[in-house]
């Protein structure tokens, strides 16, 4: 006789493992007998062996915990919207420099809104990013590039011959060079600035172009002195050939008050949105305007040994003597968190930071782009999703608790006592239940909803939610107890002497308690529909507070759903999901607490 163990059948573990997640059954010899369970865990079984309440159950739970974990490391601001990222769609491709300008190649980088632009040193020029395909049409015969400046959309390119070519957003004259400036062959710099060119020459002369409604300067004073400009959003400041610094604005504003203490002494310029900075000669960094994204706050070790400064949208960078990039200011998006030795040259996108080094090696920081894309007031979907889950979902749990409360009490003592009781409570029942939700819902928005903070209005939907959703749940628990309360142990303990609400909550519910479980489970489901149909209608949770319904409401324009279609599918599956889900789970419990489901 051998003495060899039988070997085990391939795969057994992954078949055990596969049972025990979803209800399998051990296989029994004919020695052993299956132990009797309990009714709990003989529902826990059925429920295991169904595998598409299973499927939802872990589909629901992805959604469910993403959106209460990931709102701890993706905050969300609800003040924040940026003009300059409006409508992105998905992607990764704002800082995918190409190999070209990346392994020693780069002579020139400038950022833009959402997109970058390089030369290289046989003078061919390169685009990355998310951009209009008006953009992607790179003039055709253009010479030897030397220089390239981005704006928010559009691009300006300079060649060893002094020439400018401008290509990208086809109004306010961006895409074409102004008249005056055709034969002039002496232009030694070019700026991209936020809807507007500037083209500076050699003799101080500056040339600009584009929306000067938005953008007011006036040059006039200092033309022939201009060695450097600054454009942001607003206006522009302007480096003069004797150190020092003007802004160019017609009108009063935080970009004037320049501190008298620099003048004469200034070497390098920059400005952000809010700010401007200055370099004086002794390697000093000094910030005016009124920003308070930290802007203020230039290193220390960085003060005395500037050699030269840039700026994107809200953050500064610099290099020191030390030929080390430094960077301050607002961090969004990790554009400060750059990192360089040895460089030459350094640059800033809207919301990135690019650094040239002496190997001609390109390192960036910052905006990559956004997983699902931003909507019409540059705001990342996929933080106002999972934000907007957290907020859907505790509405829809919130008002269930308040509908399960009301409807377990008013149907247990209407199913205990009967008669007048019940025909009272069922009688008022039914007057709840012929209430129309969503227009009374928002009538009452419409009359007091003006006068509610956000929080005050989020808390009248749950309750609203709740006092009138709970009829259904009053009759199943009547019908249910209506049944329970002839069986022996009631008598038995109505003669022991236990109080009638002991023996409605104590001993008849908890053999009712699975039907209000399955119901629950579908009703939150219903909930979460509700309040997501009144949001998208404009009577629920208002912006910029999100939800999945308010989502979609922003996205209902033909214009949306043809060019824009990130912004309303993943809000739309994400609610289609989670309310299948939780369906497919109200259904599997209900078939798991049905013994009968057994034979089918």
């Amino acid at each position: 006789m051998s003495n060899k163990a039988p070997k085990k059948k391939s795969g057994s573990f992954g078949r055990s493992l596969f049972g025990r997640l979803f209800g399998g059954k051990r296989e029994l010899s004919i020695f052993e007998e299956e132990q009797m369970q309990s009714p709990f865990r003989t529902v826990i079984r059925n429920f295991r062996s169904n595998k598409v309440a299973m499927f939802g159950t872990i589909v629901f739970l992805i959604i469910f915990l993403s959106c209460f974990i990931l709102p701890i490391f993706f905050p969300l601001d609800v003040t924040y919207t940026d003009s300059s990222q409006q409508n992105i769609a998905p992607g990764f491709s704002m800082l995918s420099v190409p190999d070209e300008l990346k392994n020693g190649n780069a002579v020139d980088i400038a950022g833009g809104g959402t997109f970058g632009i390089g030369a290289d040193k046989n003078g061919e020029v390169y685009l990355w990013g998310q951009m209009d395909d008006r953009l992607k049409e790179i003039p055709e015969n253009m010479g030897k590039i030397v220089s390239v400046s981005a704006g928010l959309n559009h691009v300006l390119a300079l060649d060893e011959d002094g020439q400018v070519y401008t290509w990208g957003y086809n109004r306010l004259r961006l895409d074409k060079i102004p008249l005056e400036m055709e034969g002039v062959t002496n232009i030694k710099d070019i700026v991209a600035g936020y809807q507007i060119s500037f083209a500076l020459t050699d003799d101080g002369y500056l040339y600009h172009w584009g929306n000067e409604n938005l953008i007011e300067i006036s040059p006039d004073a200092y033309q022939g002195h201009i060695e450097k400009i600054a454009p942001n959003a607003t206006t522009a400041i302007a480096l003069l050939d004797d150190g020092t610094v003007v802004c160019l604005a017609t009108k009063d504003n935080a970009f004037q008050r320049i501190p008298e203490e620099i003048q004469g002494k200034v070497i390098d310029i920059a400005s952000t949105d809010r700010t401007a900075a200055a370099l004086t000669e002794d390697g000093q960094v000094y910030v005016w305007g009124s920003s308070d994204y930290g802007v203020f706050d230039v290193p220390e070790e960085l003060q005395g040994q500037c050699t030269a400064i840039a700026a994107g949208r809200y953050h500064f960078t610099a290099i020191g003597e030390d030929k080390k990039v430094y960077a301050w200011g607002r961090n969004n998006f990790g554009q400060t968190d750059i990192s360089a030795e040895n460089v030459v040259s350094i640059s800033n996108g809207y919301f990135q930071s690019y650094a040239v080094t002496e190997d001609g090696t390109v390192v960036t920081a910052g905006l990559k782009g956004y997983l699902m894309g931003t909507d019409g007031f540059g705001r990342d979907i996929f933080t106002r999703l999972v934000s907007g889950g957290r907020m859907t979902m505790t509405i829809g749990a919130i008002a269930v608790i308040i509908s399960v409360i009301i409807g377990v009490i008013i149907g247990g003592f209407s199913g205990y006592y009967g008669g007048k009781v019940d025909n009272i409570l069922m009688r008022f029942a039914e007057i709840v239940a012929s209430i129309p939700f969503l227009p009374f819902a928002m009538i009452l928005s419409a009359i007091v909803g003006n006068s509610l903070s956000e929080i005050q209005r989020i808390a009248v939907i749950m309750v609203i939610l709740g006092v009138l959703s709970w009829p259904s749940l009053a009759r199943l628990v009547r019908a249910q107890i209506l049944a329970e309360r002839e069986k022996e142990f009631v008598t038995a303990a109505k003669a022991m002497g236990i109080k009638e609400i002991a023996i409605i909550f104590k001993h008849i519910l908890p053999n009712v308690i699975t039907v209000v479980i399955v119901d629950t489970t579908l009703a939150f489901a219903s909930c979460m529909l509700t309040e997501s149909s009144l949001s998208f209608l404009g009577f629920g949770v208002i912006e910029p507070t999100p939800t999945w319904g308010n989502m979609l409401n922003g996205s209902q324009a033909s214009t949306v759903i043809q060019n824009y279609w990130w912004r309303w599918v993943f809000p739309s599956l994400a609610l289609s999901l989670s309310t299948i889900s939780i369906n497919l789970i109200g259904d599997g419990l209900r078939d798991a607490i049905d013994p009968r489901s057994n034979d089918r």
